[in-house]
């Protein structure tokens, strides 16, 4: 995606985990950042950043989720049909909602929808709730919808 605006994007945190490396003299931790950014217009990313501070595995990750931005053909305020995406051991399943209903989702893949500017949808995580490989499955999910 060229010529994108950072300002209008807005950025929510998925996941923040400590990292542990055991050495001689004790153990050295480290922070690991699972990021998604949205315009909430149909433009979607996200992105994984690893530092020893969390701010800076935060900014590292927001500016890989820059990198992988795709678009999402909304159809109004959800999607256009149902679609089931596995993506290694992670299931996740769409399927839209009528006017009002709300984004019924929970864990990883609510920020994902919120962000996508998806406002009715229904969703199951289904398999494994490894909170990286949902965020992938969803983005997946929502690339292959057809308008």
């Amino acid at each position: 995606m060229e010529n994108i605006n950072r300002e209008e994007f807005e950025e929510a945190i998925v996941n923040i985990g400590r990292v542990t490396k055991v050495v001689k003299g004790g153990r050295r931790f480290r922070f690991t950042a699972l990021v998604v950014v949205g315009n909430k217009k149909g433009i979607i990313g996200y992105g994984t950043g690893k530092a020893k501070e969390v701010p800076d595995a935060i900014k590292k990750a927001v500016d890989d989720a820059f990198k992988n931005l795709v678009k999402v053909n909304l159809k109004g305020s959800t999607i256009a049909h149902d679609i089931e995406v596995k993506f290694n051991a992670s299931r996740i399943l769409l399927k839209p909602a009528s006017e009002g209903t709300g984004v019924i989702a929970g864990g990883a893949t609510r920020p994902v929808l919120e962000l996508a500017g998806i406002k009715d949808i229904l969703t199951k995580s289904l398999g494994s709730n490894n909170s990286a490989n949902v965020v992938r499955a969803t983005v997946k999910a929502l690339t292959m919808l057809k308008a």
